[in-house]
């Protein structure tokens, strides 16, 4: 035990004797200097070299180190995927209920059109706009051989349709004036064998939906088409002198004819089926119009009269004003019309009473030496529908537009706005432009489809022995820049 002891004694002096034999000797101040250069040598290479390794080693480390920060559990994910399914049923909910709004107020706006153009109150206020032509933007169609007497424009406002002396039809493209087809007239006695008219086409219409083109001759006819195609479909025979006037009711194939004989006839073409007739003129019908509702209004020529005919009540109403025969007769809406006469007087009706709420008389001015003047009388009226602008014709080969001013009570007033004066002042006519030059026929509509936006006069020119042309007024005189 004492020898244990001992030994272990002499271990820890041992140990001791090492650790103090390890102790750091002093250093002088050279060798440190020396040491410290070493150190920054070795600490330049180190610091070289793992620049060298920066552009893939740091480069990875970068990228994993944005991967890290990136990283989501899989509920995160699940949270922000829903976050942004909410977002997009958000988004597409907003923009259904937009095109909602807006698809009810479209809506709402066309029923309030409806039930206004049903009232008869229904009225675009375009006249403002009007200005006066220029010769540049009047566009002439030739094609016929003999005067023009009638034309119609097409629903979709890309076609008009023009029928002549000569017995023939032509259809034509609005926008490049090209003809697109022609239906040839025949020869007096050829009846059994031409497909046609072989007598002066007198008048025209065409259905609201453009499936249907109706035409009347001097020979007691009336031809239906088939509009697109010019295919010949129905005849109908009835009346017993020359038809002067057609006019299909909108939105429906029932159309009205009017002839000399003094009767207005009831047809259903989409049937080819005879309907009724009614009388009350008491001299040869001059033209007829007629609108939406089931009537029509016509002008009695020398009696003197306009009348409205109320089909299912099986009645007429007789207005008076004119001094002169009534020749034309236009239907502005549902409760005003537009009439000429050979006095040289315009009138302007309301349904809901028998005498004109406003009558401009001479309105193409006098004509002849001082003291035996006479007016120049209206040949031909048109309307824009449902709008404040009406065009008269005359028989010196003049048109004039008039804005209307309807709703003011029980009364109403014409007022002169535009006009291309004498056509014959223009270049297009020889001479002055007096009769035999006429206007037989205007028709006011929008041009290429777009509604409201540019209104265009077209009109037949007539009473010519050698020849005859389509003319047509563009913007701006007829402009229009506000949308429908």
């Amino acid at each position: 035990m004492a020898a244990s002891g001992a030994k272990k004694k002499q271990q820890q002096r041992a140990a001791a004797a090492g650790g103090a034999g390890r102790r750091r000797r002093k250093v002088s101040d050279a060798e440190e200097k020396s040491w410290q250069k070493a150190g920054l040598k070795l600490n330049e290479e180190i610091s070289s070299d793992s620049d060298a390794e920066s552009p893939t080693f740091g480069g990875k480390r970068k990228k994993d180190n944005e991967a890290e920060e990136i990283e989501e559990t899989a509920q995160e994910k699940k949270l922000r995927l829903a976050k942004l399914y909410l977002e997009q049923l958000r988004q597409q909910e907003e923009e259904k209920a937009e095109e909602e709004a807006l698809e009810k107020d479209l809506v709402a706006g066309r029923l309030k059109e409806d039930v206004l153009e049903q009232k008869g109150k229904l009225q675009r206020l375009i006249a403002k706009d009007l200005q006066p032509p220029d010769t540049a933007a009047i566009r002439v169609l030739r094609g016929h051989q003999l005067p023009i007497t009638c034309l119609v424009i097409s629903p979709d406002d890309k076609c008009i349709f023009s029928a002549a002396k000569d017995c023939s039809i032509i259809k034509w493209d609005v926008e490049s004036g090209k003809k697109l087809h022609v239906i040839p007239g025949g020869k007096k006695g050829t009846e059994a064998q031409h497909v046609g008219h072989t007598a002066h086409v007198l008048s025209m219409a065409i259905s609201s939906d453009g499936k249907y083109l109706a035409t009347g001759d001097r020979n007691k006819l009336i031809m239906i088409w088939e509009a697109v195609t010019c295919k010949h479909l129905y005849k109908f025979t009835g009346h017993r002198d020359a038809v002067t006037g057609l006019s299909f009711q909108k939105g429906t194939h029932q159309l009205y004819s009017a002839s000399h004989d003094r009767s207005v006839k009831v047809w259903n073409v989409a049937e080819n089926a005879y309907v009724e007739t009614l009388f009350g003129h008491q001299d040869a019908i001059t033209g007829l119009d007629s609108l939406s509702r089931e009537c029509c209004v016509t002008s009695g020529g020398r009696d003197g009269t306009v009348r409205v005919w109320k089909i299912p009540e099986e009645s007429q109403l007789v207005f008076y004003g004119h001094q002169g025969s009534i020749d034309c007769v236009q239907l502005i809406n549902e409760e005003h019309m537009v009439s000429g006469a050979d006095d040289g007087s315009v009138a302007l009706w309301g349904l809901s009473k028998k005498k004109p709420l406003t009558t401009v008389r001479q309105a193409h001015s006098n004509h002849g030496a001082q003291g035996l003047e006479q007016p120049y009388w209206i040949s031909s009226v048109a309307t824009l529908l449902n709008s404040d602008v009406v065009a008269t014709g005359a028989s010196r080969c003049e048109t004039l537009a008039f804005a209307v001013a309807l709703g003011l009570g029980r009364g109403g007033r014409m007022q002169y706005i535009a006009g291309p004066r004498q056509l014959g002042d223009l270049g297009f006519l020889p001479g002055s432009g007096l009769p035999p030059w006429l206007l037989s026929s205007l028709q006011l509509g929008p041009a290429l489809c777009t509604a409201w936006t540019m209104p265009v006069l077209w009109a037949g020119l007539g009473y010519c022995l050698k020849c005859s042309e389509g003319l047509r007024w563009k913007a701006p005189w007829m402009g229009h820049s506000s949308g429908s």
